[in-house]
């Protein structure tokens, strides 16, 4: 009986009645159950009773009386919804192992596929990224340094080679681990100090921003495929904080001093890098390093065969050295003729 009193009074609040009836169906109900219960509880009744009065009293008066309207009732199913994507946090995806946030901000990944229809396994680059390299580029070109800059950074490099040949030796694949986490700084660097220096003066940058944040990107893949084939061991792994830790301090402040000295000196290290992937080559077809089935992220990055092997790989990345030695000369050639580089369009895509 009491719960039906409190049912229909709860009914009458909801249903928009006036505050009148409300009131005296509540004040009915509360006395009902009053009078049925012993005099020891009565005091705790009739607190609970107040507040639970007082409290739907409020509820009724901040709300309308007015039906709900059809654009009301689209702002409530509307809600649910996103009840629903917030309780679902995350959810499978299907046919995957992988989990996928909620797209409560409406971001999700495209499905992409390659050429024949299968699903595109990589998320640090994507299909429109990859390329065939250009091996028909000459490897012999070399800048004979005539100024004094030149020399400085022809012979800075020399001597960077000597630790490098006395702990690598002929570990060819760890010495170019070593040497992309050390390629991919110039680009990232050069980039930047680009970048800001264009949004700082207002003035475009010749598309040079894009060509070394590019070189930067390509640098990187390469070292993510050495990766794959090496497999660096702890101390190898600290080694490279180490070296990446002293070098991007030395070239950010080379840049900021003299472009044309840091683009430089970027152009004889990569003589330097086609030097040691000849060797490194040399010795495959020599028989003294197992030439294994290439990984597959470099048959998909440089659109590979599907039976290529390490040869073909450190062919494709030699090549890429060879390009941005040529970049990178030239960029330093810009700054000797007494000119900026946005005044010479940038090799975007040279790779």
């Amino acid at each position: 009986m009491n719960q039906l009193l409190v049912t229909s009074v709860m009914r009458r609040l909801v249903s928009g009645g006036t505050c009148n009836r409300c009131i005296s169906s509540l004040s009915a109900a509360v006395v009902f159950r009053e009078v049925h219960k012993p005099s020891s509880e009565l005091a705790v009744m009739m607190s609970s009773q107040r507040l639970r009065f007082f409290g739907q009293w409020w509820r009724m008066m901040c709300s309308t009386s007015e039906p709900p309207s059809k654009n009301s009732t689209t702002s409530s199913a509307v809600r649910k919804e996103d009840e629903k994507l917030s309780g679902d946090s995350v959810e499978k995806m299907e046919g995957e192992d992988e989990v996928a946030l909620s797209s409560y901000w409406g971001i999700s990944r495209p499905k992409i596929t390659k050429e024949d229809g299968s699903v595109w396994p990589w998320n640090c680059f994507m299909p429109w990224e990859t390329y065939q390299a250009d091996l028909s580029i000459d490897l012999s070109k070399h800048h004979v340094p005539k100024t004094f800059l030149d020399k400085v950074a022809y012979w800075t490099v020399k001597l960077l080679r000597i630790p490098t040949d006395l702990f690598f030796k002929k570990k060819y694949g760890c010495r170019a681990m070593m040497l992309e986490t050390v390629a991919g700084v110039p680009g990232m660097v050069g980039g930047m100090l680009l970048h800001l220096r264009s949004l700082r003066k207002f003035e475009q940058s010749g598309g040079w921003i894009k060509a070394l944040l590019e070189e930067a990107e390509n640098e990187r893949m390469h070292l993510m495929t050495m990766v794959e084939l090496v497999q660096p061991k702890w101390y190898e792994r600290l080694l490279v904080i180490a070296v990446q830790g002293v070098f991007f301090n030395f070239y950010f402040v080379l840049y900021l001093l003299s472009p044309k000295l840091a683009h430089r000196v970027v152009g004889y290290l990569e003589e330097e890098a086609i030097h040691s992937y000849t060797l490194y080559l040399n010795d495959i077809d020599r028989g003294e390093i197992e030439n294994v089935p290439a990984p597959a992220i470099a048959i998909d990055y440089w659109r590979l065969p599907k039976d290529a092997t390490l040869k073909d790989v450190i062919t494709v990345i030699r090549a890429d050295e060879a390009h941005h030695r040529d970049v990178n000369h030239f960029a330093s050639d810009v700054h000797y003729q007494g000119k900026k580089l946005q005044e010479a369009a940038a090799p975007i895509g040279y790779r």
